[in-house]
């Protein structure tokens, strides 16, 4: 079967943006003086979470640890990760998308799709043309480089975006997706992981466009539904649509924070397990979701992991609700001589919050005063930053440092809201990054 038998007649209307070494690039925005050095994000962790351009180019991957980093880069910048700054990035990016269309799915904090059909004529713009402007207009804006892709489809789009790095445009015709996938090995494929890869290639299927040329019976034949979607839109035709709307259908949500050096001292220890509940019901409040089951977890300084699961009287989004159930699982967890590094707080059972059912014997008022309570603690949270007002049991997480000695560094975000640097600061970030609706 030829390519072309898959009869392409789409136009490049689905853009893929990807921010460049996000969070690494992020600093160097706020930090002009970080412009053109090696960053390396992650000090609070001991490992690398993110490098600039500039470090990688001198070997420094994600997930290497910093003591290595060191070695392979001695002059490298290296500084705590600051992922509420991250994220109010990643807020301003989608909004400067949202400019040109509605229609943009958010797929992770540093990368979305767009789909800008039928638009060239509103914008009185080419579609290659409108991609350019939304690039243009972010780097202008915040700072940072992103690589865009223009393609027919999502699968197409998101080969484009990671064809030219940094700061690149790479627009897909139609008739030129053979060129392209030609050129991309099979395991840089979205959606294709390392077992399918290995099943492929023993067929001899080494390439996008090896994929792209199998025999539909045999594709309908021999792989699962969703390899057989991207075998589709390898071709050409247009299978998943862009997804503007928010994700909510989570089924389980969960917050880890780790500490060092590891502890074996119990109130800071069940401190930063509230505080990883409340941060979980932050956003199951976000997304109007109610928990009814919760799984404490701890990690020893051995890296091993200790853990129960509790079900709530009724689905939940407040975490003054789940608080004592979450104490007792502790008492249950914890060991007065084990050193601990982490702690986790999962939510599962996820129900939409109006769905909520009090038992018999609980009290209706109590619950819609913990409505008032939380709508208001969530409005503080907006104008004057996260956890603005916490349980008393996040008292010891949220006033000692997570991490110490030369980990132990703040994020630029937060030492601008506890007033120990001026917002003058930042010259280049943008002043409403501070101000959210």
């Amino acid at each position: 079967m030829s390519w072309n038998a898959h009869e392409c007649h789409q136009s490049s209307s689905i853009i893929h943006l990807d921010a460049d070494a996000f969070f690494a690039s992020c600093e160097q925005a706020i930090h002009p003086e970080y412009k053109g050095r090696p960053v390396i994000t992650g000090k609070e962790r001991g490992i690398v979470a993110a490098a600039s351009y500039e470090a990688k180019r001198m070997g420094i991957d994600r997930g290497v640890t910093l003591i290595e980093a060191k070695k392979i880069c001695p002059n490298a910048i290296i500084v705590p990760s600051d992922y509420e700054t991250y994220s109010l990035f990643s807020k301003r990016i989608f909004t400067i998308m949202r400019r040109f269309t509605p229609s943009i799915e958010e797929y992770s904090i540093d990368e979305a799709f767009a789909d800008i059909s039928g638009l060239r004529r509103p914008l009185n713009m080419s579609y290659s043309q409108i991609a350019l402007r939304m690039k243009q207009e972010i780097e202008k804006e915040l700072g940072i480089t992103v690589s865009v892709g223009l393609a027919p489809n999502k699968v197409l789009a998101k080969i484009g975006s990671k064809w030219k790095k940094p700061s690149g445009l790479t627009i897909i015709e139609a008739q030129d997706i053979p060129l392209f996938l030609e050129k991309t090995l099979l395991n840089k494929v979205w959606g294709i992981g390392p077992q399918t890869t290995g099943h492929l290639n023993k067929y001899n299927v080494r390439t996008a466009l090896d994929f792209s040329k199998l025999n539909e019976n045999w594709v309908l034949k021999n792989l699962t539904k969703p390899h057989r979607e991207i075998w589709k839109e390898l071709g050409g035709e247009k299978v998943y649509p862009v997804q503007p709307q928010e994700k909510n259908d989570y089924a389980s949500i969960s917050k880890f924070k780790t500490f060092t050096p590891p502890t074996k001292n119990k109130n800071f220890i069940f401190s930063q397990l509230s505080k990883n509940l409340e941060n979980a019901f932050i956003k199951a409040r976000r997304h109007n979701l109610a928990a009814q089951k919760i799984s404490v977890v701890l990690k020893t300084q051995a890296f091993t992991l200790t853990g129960t699961e509790g079900k709530l009287n009724h689905a939940t989004p407040f975490p003054n609700e789940a608080i004592p159930l979450v104490k007792n699982m502790f008492e249950q967890t914890f060991c007065s001589s084990t050193f601990y590094r982490s702690t986790g707080i999962i939510l599962s059972g996820l129900k939409e919050s109006k769905d909520t059912q009090l038992t018999l014997f609980e009290s209706p008022l109590k619950f819609e005063n913990n409505i008032k309570l939380y709508q208001s603690i969530d409005e503080l949270s907006s104008r004057f930053g996260k956890h603005s007002v916490f349980l008393g049991s996040s008292f010891w997480a949220n006033s000692q440092k997570s991490h110490l000695s030369e980990r132990g560094d703040i994020p630029a975000t937060q030492k601008l809201r506890a007033g120990q640097i001026n917002e003058r600061k930042f010259l280049n970030l943008p002043t409403l990054l501070y101000k959210i609706d």
